[in-house]
């Protein structure tokens, strides 16, 4: 599965942000979708998973009540609403898509390019 992240943008801390992930393939229902981020210097990182049918999603506690993931099926998407945006917000963030149900970089074997989110505060 190829995918294509967009929405990344520049903006002021307390702001929101949708970010869009649009995989190719005809089986997107059948994987399991993340978003990861990965900030100047530091390692990937969790930020939010969401099961293929949509019904369960997991969060990092340093988004929780913030941010939330969703996906629609039939466009082959899913999507990270991001709202109260701080400046630790600010990375590239990464959707990725996997068979198993985790929070860990190396669970997800198919990754997005990346886009960038800046908050300014």
């Amino acid at each position: 599965v190829q995918l294509q992240a967009s929405g990344g943008g520049l903006v002021q801390a307390g702001g929101s942000l949708r970010l869009s992930c649009t995989a190719s393939g005809r089986t997107f229902s059948s994987y399991i979708m993340a978003w990861f981020r990965q900030a100047p210097g530091k390692e990937r990182e969790f930020v939010a998973t969401i099961s293929g049918g949509g019904i369960t999603a997991d969060y990092a506690d340093s988004v929780k009540g913030r941010f939330t993931i969703s996906r629609d099926n039939a466009r082959n998407s899913v999507f990270l609403q991001m709202n109260s945006l701080k400046s630790e917000d600010t990375a590239v963030y990464y959707c990725a898509a996997g068979r198993a149900w985790n929070t860990g970089v190396a669970g997800y074997p198919y990754w997005g390019q990346g886009t960038q989110v800046t908050v300014s505060s």
